[in-house]
């Protein structure tokens, strides 16, 4: 397998897929990051652990939608192309 653009963009894909499907309540929460952990004080910067947390459910929460479409892409055009 040849390292290409496509290949690139399948694994991001795949990632991507990965980030969505994490259930808070089953998979985050057991490891420590669900949403109750790292709440931080009044002017303080977030850390590391809640800034990544809150990026898993932004992302989570926008791009559900758009991974349909672009997955069910991506069937169609590994199904016609191989």
């Amino acid at each position: 397998m040849a390292f290409t653009l496509y290949s690139l963009l399948q694994a991001a894909l795949l990632v991507l897929n990965a980030v969505a499907v994490l259930h808070e309540e089953r998979f985050l929460r057991h490891v420590g990051w669900g949403s109750d952990q790292g709440i931080g004080g009044f002017g303080e910067e977030p850390g590391i652990k809640a800034q990544l947390t809150n990026l898993i459910r932004s992302v989570r929460t926008v791009m559900r939608v758009p991974l349909i479409a672009v997955n069910s892409i991506t069937i169609v055009l590994l199904l016609l192309f191989g």
